[in-house]
Parts: structure tokens; C-alpha cells; sequence
């Protein structure tokens, strides 16, 4: 692909915003049912494109063509909650579906504001992760830079403090820095899930800047990133298990948990942890051991030593 064309596909891709993002979305979905499983028969038309025709869409949800057509189209804002409902059960829209769905349809209607983001943890959020000795933990915001972090998760993940700020994001190093992107043992499935959490994201801040400057570096510079971007998976909080690959201490499972901080409901505290009794225990005690003199803790410069 032609610079020109890639700087134009990753226009598309995080131009999506209010009606475009919506009516991609429904597009999308449309394209991803199975017309048997929704009780379409077979009239022996060929179907040129997979999914659903717009008519069967609209016969399932109790809208007319023209409305689903000026949806798809981003040629209407107002749409009900029961016809939205009624959209979300005709294309079988997984929970975190039919939240993105209600999201960038509010979206289009509202455009609520939002505060601005936070750039920075709380000092006493800070020494929190500090005295968390025992986990491998840091704090991210909505778009995953990374605000704050222990010598765990430091040792675990990279040396934050030896990377510019702007660099400090972990869907941008799982796709753009080739060691972060070895620690996964499956890089698929960790990347499908950074694009689908990110789109979740995008669907309700279409005019972060930030965020949308970030999405079109990594549609221009990562193909992969580029393709999944263009599914629409979305994918909202909830624990995983990710298998790590680490340098230094080898295979871990590790269970990624998600929690909120109140004072400030942009950003999220990331811990991980291991079952008890395992070999992956072992190599995390291993690591944090490791971590205590090897990995500077919170914003200090220095992180993983390249000595002895």
C-alpha cells in the first residue's frame, strides 16, 4: 500500500465518529449473522455479501428498509431505546455489542461532555501501588497510557521510567515495540483485545484527540492493527488470563484485574496475580524478587537495569 492510500485508511479508520461510527457498526453486525441462525429462509437468492440484507434486518427488528438504509447511512441522530433494543436482538449483539451500540447512539444524539482526562495518578495513588509489594500493578487511562506503576509491574511488563511519556501506552508498545510484543505467549489474542477495548473507548469520546491521533498512527504503521480496527470488535472490562513469556522469569498465567478509581473515574488500577501452588507463582515471586533491586518504582528514570 501506497503511503498516500495508508494515511487515507487510517483516516477512515478513527474518523469514525457520531453517525459514521454508528452506522458502520450496524454494517458490520449486519455482516456477522448467520441468516440461518436468525430464522431467514432460503429463498435461493444469491447473497452476494455475508450476513444479513437490510430487509431481513428490518423485518427481524419491526423497522422499515428506508429507516435501517438512513441509519446505515448516518442520514438520521434519533434513535429509541426500543428500536435499539429491537436492533441489538435481531443482530444477536453480545452484551459488550449492545452497550458499544446504546454508547455511540447516545453519542450522536447527545454528544455528552465529558471532564478532561487526567495525565497524571494522585500522589496517594501513587504510594498505594508503592506498598503493593506483592503484585505487579500500574494505573492507566482510557486510552491505556500508563499514569503510574510499581517495581512489579515494572519489572513485569517494561521500564516505563526509561520510555518518553508518550510512548508509556500499552496498546502502542504491544503493536509498535517488538520486545513488549514477544512477552505474549498468544500476540493475537492480546492485540484483538487492545483493538476491541480501544474501540469500545472510541465509540463514546469520538473527539478525543488523543485517542483518535493514536488509533491513525497504529492503522498506518501496523497492518494488524489496521485489519482488526476495521471489524468493530468491541470489548469492555473483565478479567483475563494472559500467558507472559518474561526475559527473566519465564511462562507465567497471570489473571489481569481491572479496577476502578473513584476519585478519578478515568483512570483504572491493573493488577496481576497467579494461582496459588503454581509454577506460575513461583516465577512471579521469582520476578518480584528479581524487580526489587533491578526496576525503579513510580516515575523514577532508570527502570530495568542494564547491569550486572
Amino acid at each position: 500500500m501506497e503511503t498516500g492510500d495508508m494515511a487515507s485508511s487510517a483516516h477512515h479508520a478513527h474518523g469514525d465518529t457520531g453517525l459514521g461510527e454508528l452506522g458502520d457498526f450496524l454494517r458490520s453486525r449486519r455482516a456477522a449473522v448467520d441468516p440461518v441462525a436468525a430464522g431467514m429462509p432460503d429463498d435461493g437468492r444469491l447473497r452476494r455479501v455475508p450476513g444479513l440484507r437490510r430487509e431481513e434486518l428490518a423485518m427481524l427488528a419491526h423497522v422499515s428498509v428506508d429507516y435501517i438504509v438512513r441509519l446505515e447511512q448516518g442520514r438520521t441522530n434519533r434513535v429509541s431505546r426500543t428500536v435499539l433494543d429491537a436492533l441489538a436482538d435481531a443482530l444477536q449483539l453480545k452484551p459488550d455489542e449492545r452497550a458499544y451500540l446504546f454508547t455511540v447512539a447516545d453519542v450522536t444524539q447527545s454528544a455528552p461532555t465529558r471532564r478532561p482526562s487526567q495525565s497524571a495518578a494522585a500522589p496517594r495513588l501513587q504510594r498505594l501501588l508503592d506498598l503493593m509489594t506483592d503484585v505487579p500493578a500500574i494505573v492507566v487511562n482510557h486510552r491505556m497510557d500508563v499514569l503510574a506503576w510499581n517495581r512489579g509491574g515494572a519489572g513485569l511488563l517494561a521500564d516505563f521510567g526509561a520510555l518518553p511519556p508518550a510512548r508509556r501506552n500499552m496498546i502502542w508498545l504491544t503493536f509498535l515495540d517488538e520486545s513488549f510484543r514477544t512477552l505474549y505467549a498468544d500476540w493475537p489474542r492480546a492485540g484483538k483485545n487492545c483493538v476491541a477495548t480501544l474501540r469500545m473507548e472510541a465509540g463514546s469520546r469520538p473527539d478525543d484527540r488523543a485517542l483518535n491521533a493514536l488509533v491513525g498512527e497504529l492503522s498506518v504503521r501496523d497492518h494488524d492493527f489496521r485489519t482488526w480496527w476495521a471489524t468493530h470488535q468491541v470489548r469492555g472490562p473483565g478479567q483475563l488470563v494472559k500467558t507472559y513469556n518474561h526475559p527473566i522469569a519465564g511462562a507465567m498465567d497471570l489473571d489481569v484485574q481491572q479496577f476502578s478509581v473513584d476519585t478519578n473515574p478515568d483512570q483504572k488500577l491493573i493488577v496481576f496475580t497467579a494461582e496459588p501452588d503454581t509454577e506460575s507463582e513461583k516465577a512471579l515471586q521469582f520476578l518480584l524478587q528479581w524487580s526489587d533491586t533491578h526496576v525503579s518504582a513510580g516515575r523514577e528514570h532508570g527502570g530495568v537495569s542494564t547491569g550486572a
